[in-house]
C-alpha cells in the first residue's frame, strides 16, 4: 500500500462530494492532488496544501475550502487523526494501533514488505558497468556498480520486470591493442623479444595474464601464424579478463543477467542492418571519407561518424544497433543506461539515435554520475588500464 497515494485519492473524493453536496463551488479539480510531509514533526505524518491553491478558483478562503473537504473525507485505516491548519492545510497523523500492526506484517512479509505494483509488469533493461575487458575492474567501477543495482532493485520493488546487463566491449581498436600486448607478454614470458605496441596496456596486469597462459599453454601460440595466434590469445584472454569481472562483482552482490558481446552486433548482421536503416531514412551523410550520421537534423549537438575515413566501424555504429536491439528485437518497454559523466556529451546524439530509429525518446533514460577521483601526493591521478594507473575492485 502506497499511503501517500491512497490519501491523495480520499482527499480528491472529499472535494468533489463538498461539490456535489452544494459545500464547494463548481469549479474543474485537479489532476494530482500534493501529499507531503510536514517540515515541523508536530504538524502530523502527512499534509496536503491543495486548498491554498484552490482558493483562487473556488473564490473562498482557503481554511473554508480545507473545512469543506475534511467535513466529505472518508478517512483511510492508517489515519488516526486529521486537523485543518491555517492558513489551509489538511494534516493527517497515523493511527498508532494501525502501525504496531505494520510490525506483523512486516515480518511476515519479509523482503517482500513495501513492494508495489507501479510498475504493471512493463519490461525494463538496465545496463551498467560495461568496463572495458582490456584488464580488471578498478575502484572506479564500483560506483557505477552500486548506482546500476539499486536503480534495478528499485524498479524490481516497483512492479517492473528488470533485466540487468553488462555490455563487453569486445570490438574495436582498444581490443586490437588488448591482444597484441597480450601476445607481446605472452612471448616476453616464454623469453622471446617483443614489443608492447605504443597505443598497448602497461600495467602489471597483462605481465600476469601473459604468464599465466605462458605456463598452460607453453609455446603453441608462438608456432600459429600471426593473425590466428593474436585472435586465439586475445579470446583466451577476454574470457579470463571477464571471468574476473563477474567474481569481482559477485563479492559486492552484483549479478547480471547477461553479458552482452559488441563483437556479436557484427556477426549477427546487426551492424550492417542498421546502417541501412539510417540510409533508407536519410540520416547518412558522407563527407571527409567518411560515413557520419546527421544527428544535428534531430537536435544532437554535432553529426557522428559512424564508419572512420579508414573504413573501420565508429563506436556510435555499434551503440546504436545495441539499442534497436534492445528495444526492436528484444522489445523492452523501458532503458536505463548508467554512465560516467565524462559521457555526458553523448546524451543528445543517443537521443537523435532514437529519433531516427521511430522511437520515443522518452523510453531511454540515462542516469549520470560523477567519477571517482584520486590523489597521489596532492595530485589527481586519472584511473587508466591502458597506463596502468588502477587500484583493482
Amino acid at each position: 500500500m502506497m499511503l501517500d497515494a491512497e490519501l491523495e485519492r480520499a482527499v480528491k473524493a472529499a472535494l468533489k462530494k463538498a461539490q456535489s453536496k452544494g459545500d464547494l463551488p463548481p469549479f474543474d479539480l485537479p489532476d494530482a492532488v500534493g501529499i507531503e510531509h510536514p517540515k515541523q514533526r508536530e504538524m502530523g505524518d502527512y499534509a496536503t496544501p491543495v486548498c491554498m491553491q484552490l482558493a483562487r478558483l473556488a473564490r473562498m478562503a482557503p481554511v473554508k475550502i480545507a473545512e469543506a473537504t475534511v467535513k466529505h473525507l472518508r478517512r483511510p485505516e492508517f489515519i488516526g487523526g486529521v486537523e485543518v491548519v491555517h492558513p489551509g492545510f489538511i494534516n493527517f497523523r497515523l493511527d498508532g494501533a494501525w502501525l504496531a500492526g505494520q510490525v506483523e506484517e512486516i515480518l511476515a512479509a519479509g523482503d517482500a514488505y513495501g513492494r508495489v505494483d507501479l510498475g504493471e509488469g512493463k519490461r525494463v533493461q538496465v545496463e551498467f558497468v560495461s568496463a572495458n575487458p582490456t584488464g580488471p575492474l578498478h575502484i572506479g567501477s564500483a560506483r557505477n556498480a552500486v548506482l546500476g543495482d539499486a536503480i534495478a532493485s528499485v524498479l524490481e520493488a516497483a512492479g517492473y520486470d528488470v533485466k540487468r546487463e553488462y555490455y563487453v566491449n569486445d570490438a574495436g581498436s582498444r581490443m586490437q591493442a588488448f591482444h597484441q600486448t597480450l601476445f607481446a607478454r605472452y612471448a616476453q614470458a616464454l623469453g622471446v623479444d617483443a614489443d608492447v605496441p605504443e597505443d598497448g596496456y602497461q600495467g602489471q596486469h597483462m605481465v600476469d595474464l601473459g604468464a599465466r597462459i605462458a605456463e598452460e599453454h607453453g609455446r603453441a601460440f608462438l608456432e600459429m601464424p600471426r593473425e590466428e595466434a593474436l585472435r586465439e590469445i586475445g579470446a583466451l584472454g577476454l574470457e579470463s579478463v571477464v571471468a574476473g569481472a563477474r567474481e569481482d562483482l559477485a563479492l559486492m552482490e552484483v549479478h547480471f543477467d547477461r553479458w552482452f558481446s559488441e563483437q556479436s552486433l557484427y556477426d549477427d548482421g546487426k551492424y550492417g542492418r542498421i546502417m541501412t536503416i539510417l540510409r533508407e531514412g536519410g540520416y547518412v551523410d558522407v563527407h571527409d571519407g567518411a560515413v557520419w550520421f546527421t544527428a544535428t537534423a534531430l537536435g544532437g549537438a554535432k553529426d557522428e561518424v559512424l564508419v572512420r575515413s579508414d573504413g573501420t566501424p565508429g563506436y556510435f555504429a555499434s551503440d546504436i544497433a545495441y539499442h534497436l536491439d534492445k528495444f526492436v528485437d528484444r522489445g523492452y518497454d523501458w532503458v536505463i543506461d548508467v554512465w560516467g559523466a565524462d559521457h555526458q556529451g553523448h546524451v543528445p546524439r543517443m537521443k537523435a539515435m532514437m529519433q531516427a530509429l521511430g522511437l520515443d525518446p522518452e523510453r531511454l533514460t540515462i542516469v549520470l554520475y560523477q567519477m571517482v577521483t584520486l590523489k597521489r601526493a596532492g595530485e589527481i591521478v586519472r584511473l587508466s588500464k591502458r597506463t596502468g594507473d588502477i587500484i583493482t575492485l
